[in-house]
């Protein structure tokens, strides 16, 4: 009924065998993704320190810093002068991209069940949403939602 493979398989099915080419485990994996989100959040968080300073974003990229050094064993992210752009500040953008990027730091650090890095990322979610909310209502009503509420 069926006609028998002739051929081998150009894929090494033996167990033990060695391979052309490095294998990374899963857990490696989703360091290497999870350290890649958390350090492009840290490029938008120093982006918004330089147009709008404030010691909770130090604190956020301090922190950030931090979490991207340790998941990439000690290696330090590069990080971009803080130099304000005079043209066009362009906050609302940089929150979005900030919360859309710790939403996906913060799935992988699930997936990964790494607790520091989940909560991290949760926090700087609600930072940047609360950040929007704040920019489409105009100054000083997202406190007054948030004492509300």
């Amino acid at each position: 009924m069926y006609e028998p493979i002739r051929t081998k398989s150009v894929h090494s099915t033996m167990a033990g065998a060695p391979s052309d080419f490095p294998h990374r485990s899963r857990e490696e994996e989703l360091d290497i993704q999870l350290a890649g989100h958390l350090a492009a959040l840290l490029a938008v968080t120093d982006e918004l320190r330089a147009t709008a300073p404030s010691a909770d974003l130090d604190t956020a990229a301090a922190r950030l810093a931090q979490q991207v050094t340790r998941l990439r064993e000690g290696r330090t992210p590069v990080r971009s002068p803080l130099a304000a752009d005079p043209a066009e500040p362009r906050l609302t953008a940089a929150h979005e991209r900030a919360h859309a990027l710790a939403g996906r730091a913060l799935l992988v650090a699930a997936s990964r069940a790494d607790t520091a890095a989940a909560i991290l990322a949760a926090q700087r979610m609600d930072a940047h949403a609360a950040a929007l909310v704040e920019d489409a209502a105009g100054p000083g009503t997202a406190k007054e939602l948030s004492a509300a509420g």
